[in-house]
């Protein structure tokens, strides 16, 4: 630790300089811009439906007799659910005395660093392996070095070798969730000498996800960012705002539905469980080696934690991936195995939580207490090949409604449902059922197997995949090449491609703006360019292709926009729906220059659903394919290098496991007050002026102005401006600077009086002399000695 520690005695914060610890007291601590806290309303009396209009009963405005009366101002609310609204309990989910304080969540001591020996041990630990991921002969040879300038001091280091710092990770018990294995063979008839993809035995790895969720929702580093009942939001004006996943009608609905089914469960804490699948490729040179991951979170924690990754996207399965001789890449018999295989699979991972999804059990939460919490299937985040599988589909059709893809695809159809399925597998033939609803009956879905689980409304939007890399980059760029290839010939569109990169490549550099240096002639493009991309696109083309086409490109950007937002209000979708509309009016200036015959694709076809996803599952990128592509590079891609490239998984799968307890670790020593955190706490969010339906707590202590700013505190002499206050309002030109300042003084000398400085004489305003000060910052300090 370093010498200075903060001036408040909570904050573990420690500093090199008196500079950095003042610096760090002011900035963080003191925050001038709170705002007196709001009283709670009371709860409501039985669950609300999602539409529920919040009452809103504005507190009354001072009245001064002087003023005309000004309409009182809406305040935002926030309502919990009145069912599920995690109410504290003991240990063993009893009521607990609400004087007793929350239970102690370690019993180590704060110099206690088992199993490391102390700071120096784990910090090396954690720096050699997750930070710069050294391999274990540097690790030893890195070791020798360190013991040779120890032994001048006849003292050790920390580690002997790489075994010994192995092995004290190994013995970490902090988010330890061991990986475990089950074999799955092919049961249907088989000859004597069949194909290898029938005899071959395949192995899934997996955690016990209740053994991950247990973990996950004890995280005290998720504190102030997790959500413990679903709630409505609405802004001042009354309108409702989705953001999280807890603000969404899947959570409201589904906890109505498990309050109805058991009244026991009144009080629970809601915690959906988040899953996300998707195949990756970490070598093609060296055999097309690839893996499919099954990720796991949980719907409480806020999105901008699930995007960072801290801890709240974790492995909890590795898929099979059946192989065989290309000439049995249509074998009907061995799709159907490797579709039966994947939802069998995933159901088996998920059985420990099952009994959780009816009966409450007791956990700790982030903020150190107990509650019962009741688990239940939320969203499944996958790429649409994914999608198809996980709704036992035909590829070509929709996995969120019934709609053939014909021309008339985008116009409202029913949307699917467990249920409908069910019904449709009891009516019709397997024929009409693949043609006419594209649904393949050989395939079962997983949540079949699980109480209120539906995969057809599970299905989340997918940013990525849908609108960034697919409808933008896939589709409209290629298109808009493809119709100057058209119009021009190769050889003319080529020079208008040309000079279409060289306006790219013009752009000058600007905050948040990426340059293209060769334009957009890049063979492999990553979501983070495309989005780069569409901020400089519609300029580079102007011009080069038919104003219609500028405008299809532009209503899109603005659907991509609106989706990306953090905070989603009822006119920003009414504002999405439109630019939908748009969107498809003007791409058909692509069928009318002969660039498609039709607009069949399901990625573009998914832009009409977005309103309902946002409905049901808050803004969408919290829920975005982007989380577990990024997640592939720490849980699959760095681990594979790592390996010896034999049999790799299980060193993956090792590494994983070290990585979650070195991770464990220093989220508990930070608990502790043993390490300074990573990263500041974040700033409480304004979300309400009002909270209902909150039984456990006095309503918000206070809050912030997310905007707030500190400006240097350096001093210099106002060498620029003139020192008196005459000459100060002749600088600013200002003329009636001299009585502003002294009204505005009056009003801070008499808050406690209903009269406002606008009512008495100037006469009543006593100042008698004025000094000033400039700061390099651009902060003027003003004094004045009153009479």
């Amino acid at each position: 630790m370093y010498k200075f520690r903060c001036h408040d005695p909570r904050c573990p914060q420690t500093f090199k300089s008196l500079a950095g610890q003042t610096n760090h007291y002011r900035t963080v601590h003191l925050n001038h811009n709170r705002r007196k806290p709001a009283s709670p309303t009371q709860a409501p009396s039985a669950p609300l439906s999602p539409n529920h209009q919040a009452s809103r009963s504005p507190s009354p405005l001072p009245f001064l007799e002087t003023r005309s009366e000004s309409p009182p101002l809406s305040r935002a609310s926030k309502t919990l659910h009145p069912g599920l609204n995690g109410v504290i309990c003991d240990e063993f989910g009893n009521t607990p005395n609400p004087d007793m304080p929350a239970p102690s969540r370690t019993t180590p001591e704060r110099t206690d660093w088992a199993p490391f020996t102390d700071e120096v041990q784990f910090k090396t630990a954690d720096f050699l392996y997750r930070r710069v991921e050294m391999s274990a002969s540097n690790i030893d040879y890195l070791l020798e070095l360190w013991a040779l300038s120890m032994a001048k001091c006849n003292d050790l280091g920390p580690f002997s070798s790489y075994q010994h710092m192995y092995s004290t990770i190994d013995n970490v018990q902090y988010g330890d969730a061991i990986w475990k294995c089950f074999s799955v063979k092919y049961d249907g008839d088989m000859g004597f000498d069949d194909v290898s993809w029938k005899m071959a035995e395949y192995e899934v790895w997996y955690r016990d996800p209740e053994v991950v969720a247990t973990i996950m929702l004890s995280n005290p580093d998720f504190d102030g960012q997790f959500d413990y009942a679903p709630y409505l939001r609405r802004d001042k004006n009354g309108l409702r705002v989705w953001s999280d996943f807890m603000s969404g009608n899947y959570a409201w609905k589904h906890s109505n539905t498990i309050v109805e089914e058991n009244d026991d469960n009144q009080g629970a804490m809601y915690c959906p469980i988040i899953l996300g699948s998707d195949k990756t490729t970490v070598s093609v040179a060296t055999g097309h080696v690839e893996y499919h991951p099954l990720y796991f979170s949980i719907g409480n924690i806020f999105n901008t934690v699930r995007r960072a990754h801290r801890n709240g996207v974790v492995p909890i399965g590795f898929l099979a991936i059946p192989k065989c001789d290309r000439k049995y890449d249509k074998d009907v018999a061995l799709r159907k195995f490797k579709r039966q295989l994947y939802h069998a699979s995933i159901s088996t991972i998920l059985q420990s939580l099952k009994q959780g999804m009816t009966t409450p059990v007791v956990r700790r939460c982030p903020d150190g207490n107990f509650r019962r919490v009741i688990y239940d299937l939320g969203a499944f985040i996958a790429d649409y090949p994914e999608q198809v599988m996980l709704g036992g589909l035909v590829q070509g059709w929709c996995p969120k409604g019934t709609g053939r893809p014909t021309e008339d695809w985008d116009r409202h159809c029913a949307n699917r449902t467990r249920e409908l399925h069910e019904h449709l597998m009891g009516e019709y033939s397997s024929v009409d059922l693949w043609e006419g609803y594209g649904i393949d009956d050989d395939v079962i879905p997983f949540t079949f197997d699980f109480p209120r689980a539906d995969i057809y409304e599970m299905l989340s939007p997918d940013i990525l995949h849908q609108l960034i890399k697919g409808t933008f980059k896939d589709h409209l760029v290629e298109w808009v090449g493809h119709y100057l290839i058209l119009e021009h010939g190769d050889g003319r569109a080529n020079e208008i491609l040309d000079d279409i990169d060289r306006r790219i490549a013009a752009m000058p550099a600007f905050p948040n703006l990426r340059r293209f240096p060769h334009g957009r002639r890049f063979k492999q493009w990553t979501g983070d360019d495309s989005k780069a991309l569409m901020k400089v696109y519609l300029a580079a083309i102007a011009g080069h292709v038919p104003d219609e086409m500028v405008q299809c490109i532009s209503s899109f950007m603005d659907v991509c926009y609106i989706a990306r937002r953090e905070d989603i209000t009822e006119v920003s979708v009414k504002q999405l729906e439109t630019a939908v509309h748009k969107f498809h009016t003007h791409r058909e200036i692509f069928r009318t220059t002969g660039v498609r015959d039709g607009f069949s694709l399901p990625r573009q076809h998914s832009l009409v659903h977005y309103p309902e996803h946002i409905h049901q599952f808050g803004a969408p990128n919290g829920l975005c394919s982007s989380i577990t592509e990024s997640r592939h590079i720490t849980a699959v891609k760095r681990p594979w290098r790592r390996s010896n490239r034999y049999e790799a998984l299980g060193q993956m799968l090792l590494t994983n496991q070290r990585l979650d307890k070195l991770a464990a670790s220093r989220v508990d020593f930070i608990a502790r007050g043993m390490l300074s955190p990573d990263r500041l706490a974040p700033p409480a969010p304004i979300i309400a002026d009002v909270i209902e339906g909150n039984d456990t707590e006095d309503g918000p202590t206070d809050e912030y102005v997310m905007g707030n700013v500190v400006l240097a505190r350096t001093r210099e002499p106002a060498i620029h401006y003139p020192r008196d206050i005459d000459g100060l309002s002749a600088a600013i030109n200002q003329p009636r600077f001299h009585e502003l300042v002294r009204r505005f003084l009056f009003d801070q000398l008499n808050e406690d009086l209903s009269i406002s400085s606008d009512m008495v004489a100037l006469d009543a305003c006593p100042v008698r002399r004025f000094g000033n000060s400039w700061n390099a910052s651009g902060a003027y300090s003003f004094h004045a000695i009153l009479a």
